[in-house]
């Protein structure tokens, strides 16, 4: 038997959500049983809980989308022996994106831990950077020099698109809503700009960038996207990434017509998932990167299994600067 987090029903306030002993996964054929030594929280995980998320699995399942840690059991084909350290997204019960939450999960063709990766560290660098990696270069056609407005800087998947967009050879200009959030980015990733959206933004990133952004990057939504509409240059790229706001806006198409700009939705997952050959390009590009040396992954806190309601409110409230992480092991 082990622990793990089970979502058994869903609830407001993660109401559905308790650790429970389950039995212990078994590896098949092609697949590697990990012993989790860190698991990230995304915020598909907490949309999970009120049946909000794209991907609904059927009820009961073990939360958690992706985690690392160390290879207990090996099936035939598995291509990973007993011991290697290893990272990547976990599936429970057959369901892909799920089970990592626990102290034994089952994983389908991982990847080895970079060395110079942290288990932390490489927990939380999958899903983030993946997303970043597919709206900036998939979607947003990025190029040395442009100029990348992202919006929720500080978050998981907004912090990721401060790092690769500037490791790509971008200018950035990371923004949020709190001053003491964009000092930690500042102070870690160092972008060509910083902006607090509280009343307003757009005056100032025409200024900044001498005209408009040639893309933004907007998990937010809301209000930040419409304000988005009007600081974009002509032929900009407006990635639409996710609704963290809580509003999903609307665009008036006049206003794209008049500035020759592309809107363009992002689902990673989904876009690997329709273009397999294309979406393993993107994992290499994105795992060579940080085994190279050239992308960090931020990880903010690292709580116990026990802890995962301080671990999900800390991302709901936006509290988060990076990742939070579970660890079982602790």
């Amino acid at each position: 038997m082990m622990r793990a987090l089970v979502l058994d029903r869903l609830a407001p306030d993660f109401a559905g959500l308790a650790v429970r002993n389950v039995e212990r996964p078994r590896a098949g054929p092609g697949q590697v049983v990990v012993k989790v030594r860190a698991a990230s929280v995304n915020f598909p995980d907490l949309l999970q809980t009120e049946g909000k998320y794209q991907h609904k699995p059927d009820l009961p399942f073990i939360a958690g989308m992706e985690a690392s840690g160390d290879v207990v059991e090996a099936g035939d084909g598995a291509g990973f022996a007993v011991g290697d350290a290893v990272v990547g997204p976990a599936r429970h019960a057959s369901v892909p994106g799920s089970g990592a939450f626990a102290e034994y999960c089952v994983m389908i063709a991982p990847r080895p831990k970079p060395a110079n990766l942290a288990y932390a560290e490489a927990a939380a660098f999958g899903t983030a950077y993946l997303t970043a990696w597919v709206s900036l270069v998939c979607c947003g056609n990025l190029n040395p020099g442009d100029w990348v407005v992202v919006h929720g800087a500080s978050g998981g998947v907004g912090l990721a698109a401060v790092d690769l967009a500037k490791a790509l050879g971008a200018k950035v200009i990371a923004t949020g809503a709190s001053d003491d959030k964009l000092a930690l980015v500042n102070a870690a990733y160092g972008p060509d700009a910083v902006l607090n959206v509280t009343g307003g933004f757009k005056d100032a990133v025409k200024s900044i960038t001498g005209g408009g952004a040639d893309i933004i990057y907007d998990p937010v939504g809301g209000d930040v996207f419409d304000e988005s509409v009007r600081c974009i240059a002509f032929g900009g790229r407006l990635l639409s990434v996710g609704f963290a706001s809580g509003r999903i806006p609307t665009l008036p198409v006049n206003m794209a017509l008049i500035k020759g700009f592309a809107l363009v939705g992002v689902r990673a997952g989904e876009y690997g998932r329709r273009f397999p050959e294309e979406g393993q390009v993107n994992l290499e590009s994105i795992w060579g990167m940080a085994q190279a040396g050239k992308l960090t992954p931020r990880v903010h806190a690292e709580l116990p299994l026990e802890s995962w309601r301080q671990a999900y409110d800390l991302l709901a409230g936006r509290q988060v600067v990076g990742k939070a992480i579970i660890r079982p092991d602790l």
